[in-house]
């Protein structure tokens, strides 16, 4: 972490990235990145809708001699919610398939909220239940490899298995996710790291795990950057970069349509995750994970950074509230509250302690990098 303290101009980012570089206005380096990238392939406006239409008309196109032509992912959270509502209001000649993992952390708001959605607009929806002896023992494993992203676990096992129901068993080419500029389009790098890299998740595990993974599904680096995409042809598309898509506006929409309850912050459905973005990360790294979704949402014109500043005058967790969570946490992965405090005050430790697929995935950017430019030519 840098020693000086600087706060964005614009956004709410500040040194607790230890990445961030601010221009002579003060600026950061994550709203110059949206401005002259982001902004490039994001269409929140007629153009995008126009887009959005082709995209959706060639998806039916490629999908017509299966039984599904697309798939999404289903958490309970308001994004993933909203893209179905949308999908089904805007698109309902579209065939769509939802898949939900659960991991063992489902609060019952998240539950309620995927039964309605499913119920209310008639999609098709598989679960895959990971078994909890195995997601418990890799979770432990997290906690104690002592490194900022313990939603990896979670993370890996739903785009695994997103791969094997989706591509394997359906034939699927199309995964329509919620993820969205609007309020993700800030998100330091320096703060986590992929959760996709088997090779570290079972570095982790081979260390610290105590049983043996039989059914935990994981997806190497191959089958990701090549098979899946290149040979399947599977493609990932982002249908709310195409959207006006307002948060607050799309809660409005979906408690009136879906009868969506609400969870409080973003992510917030799962109990662990909302425990490691709003304890874990705030107290072991200095971490606050508002910082970014607050900036996405300045960047994208539905909030003020006073507003932002305001929210985060707040601490990230309920004072009142969090030693009961941690009870529930620890008591469900079978370790007393001593030892799970006992865990938060090890050394802090980053990916590159843990061997990785990191020089891999880098060469092989610059490599497609490379392409790219000599197809340009």
């Amino acid at each position: 972490m840098k020693t000086h303290y600087q706060i964005c101009s614009h956004c709410v980012m500040d040194t607790t990235d230890p990445d961030i570089t601010f221009d002579e206005q003060g600026v950061c380096n994550h709203c110059r990145h949206v401005e002259n990238v982001i902004r490039k392939s994001w269409f929140p406006n007629p153009e995008g809708k126009r887009r959005l239409d082709q995209i959706v008309a060639r998806i039916i196109e490629d999908g017509k001699s299966g039984e599904y032509d697309c798939v999404i992912g289903l958490s309970g959270g308001v994004d993933s919610s909203y893209l179905a509502y949308m999908l089904r209001t805007e698109y309902p000649q579209l065939r769509i398939l939802a898949i939900h993992i659960d991991g063992g952390w489902n609060s019952e708001l998240a539950v309620h909220n995927i039964e309605h959605i499913v119920k209310r607009l008639s999609i098709d929806l598989h679960t895959e239940v990971i078994n909890w002896e195995e997601m418990k023992d890799l979770q432990l494993a997290y906690l104690k490899s002592q490194l900022a992203n313990q939603d990896v676990p979670q993370d890996h096992a739903f785009f695994a298995t997103l791969y094997k129901v989706a591509v394997d068993h359906f034939g699927i080419r199309y995964f329509l996710s919620g993820g969205n500029y609007a309020t993700e389009s800030i998100l330091p790098a320096a703060w986590g790291y992929n959760a996709m890299d088997a090779k570290q998740l079972l570095a982790i595990h081979k260390r610290f795990g105590t049983i043996r993974l039989k059914t935990y599904e994981t997806v190497g680096f191959f089958k990701r950057k090549i098979y899946y995409p290149y040979i399947k042809k599977f493609k990932m598309i982002r249908p709310l970069n195409f959207w006006p898509y307002d948060k607050e506006e799309a809660k409005r929409i979906i408690v009136e349509k879906l009868d969506w309850r609400d969870y409080g912050d973003k992510h917030h459905e799962s109990i662990f995750t909302k425990f490691f973005q709003s304890y874990w990360l705030p107290e072991k790294f200095g971490y606050d994970k508002r910082r970014a979704h607050l900036s996405s949402m300045i960047v994208a014109g539905q909030m003020t950074r006073q507003e932002a500043l305001n929210v985060l005058e707040k601490p990230p967790y309920n004072a009142g509230e969090i030693e009961s969570e941690k009870e529930f946490i620890a008591k469900k992965l079978s370790i007393s509250v001593e030892e799970l405090n006992a865990i938060m005050l090890q050394p802090n430790k980053t990916f590159r302690d843990y061997p990785s697929d990191y020089a891999l995935e880098q060469r092989f950017s610059r490599l497609k990098q490379y392409i790219s430019k000599w197809r340009q030519r």
